[in-house]
């Protein structure tokens, strides 16, 4: 099918099956100390490791949110050449990542009348949009239209599943998602908050649990309840540089599926920049998310 499948570097997906399907990215930059990287495409281990140990040094991150402009350039060669385009985007929840790229495709329709560009508002972010990706990429493998993608990805995103656990409240603290008292005392209390992203595509606390082990367990206790095999067996374990926590998940999971086909990628700086080092994932279709996680 003449479309391209586009998605940002918010995501976190297994560079093989995003090389096999031909996934393309639109870049993002983010800025460690007073280094600035460009995020064309999902960062080394290496690199990641860089990034996560510098923050552990309190070196300070930042990132930024993508222009019209931006997606201009990235999208312009492909629709001059009359390729549609798919895109998936940031969750509107956790940026404005998605109305920028709305204003810019009505911007791009104007100017290339011939072609299409669907936008799709992910309500994820991390693994959840590398699973959206390689859904749509399988889609147009199997003939999909454009038009017929992109409704079946809004039609079945909410089945998606995040589940976090995070190991620093400080960078919560920063972001303003918890009070500096609450950041003190459950640090203090060694308190592991978990989070999950309800269907609004925003970031929501559902539990605390009292060290990094009992906060995996329940991890695992979410895929258990949860996961349907209907979608396929398919789960992304996204770590901030905690490979070793992030093997003992994956044990975990393959204990309640032995079919699970679970893939540990390192979380991407867009958003590790946020949750700090540390922070684990479990990303899985399931259960349909509630509108109140």
């Amino acid at each position: 099918m003449n479309y391209e499948i586009f998605v940002d570097m918010s995501l976190d997906i297994d560079p093989k099956i995003a090389e096999h399907y031909g996934i393309r990215f639109v870049p993002m930059e983010y800025v460690l100390g007073s280094e600035t990287f460009l995020a064309t495409g999902p960062e080394s281990d290496e690199r990641m490791h860089y990034f996560y140990e510098s923050m552990r040094q309190n070196v300070a991150t930042k990132t930024s949110q993508i222009t019209p402009y931006q997606y201009e350039e990235t999208f312009g060669p492909y629709l001059k050449e009359g390729t549609s385009i798919l895109y998936i985007a940031l969750s509107s929840g956790l940026s404005k990542t998605y109305e920028s790229a709305l204003l810019a495709a009505e911007t791009m329709k104007e100017q290339y009348e011939n072609v299409n560009i669907e936008v799709i508002d992910s309500l994820s972010a991390t693994g959840g949009m590398g699973m959206l990706a390689e859904s749509a990429a399988k889609n147009r493998e199997a003939g999909m239209t454009l038009e017929e993608n992109a409704a079946w990805l809004r039609e079945n995103l909410t089945y998606l599943n995040h589940w976090f656990m995070v190991e620093d409240l400080v960078y919560l603290r920063r972001g303003g998602r918890i009070s500096a008292a609450t950041a003190i005392v459950g640090s203090a209390l060694n308190i592991k908050p978990l989070l999950t992203i309800d269907a609004q595509g925003k970031l929501v606390s559902v539990a605390k649990k009292r060290g990094s082990r009992q906060a995996m367990r329940a991890l695992a206790d979410y895929y258990k309840d949860r996961y349907d095999s209907k979608f396929g067996n398919a789960a992304y374990i996204c770590c901030a540089d905690c490979k070793d926590a992030a093997a003992e998940l994956k044990e975990m999971v393959l204990k309640i599926n032995p079919d699970a086909d679970v893939r540990i990628t390192m979380l991407c700086p867009v958003i590790g920049a946020h949750t700090g080092p540390g922070m684990l994932s479990l990303i899985f279709y399931g259960a349909a998310t509630e509108l109140n996680a």
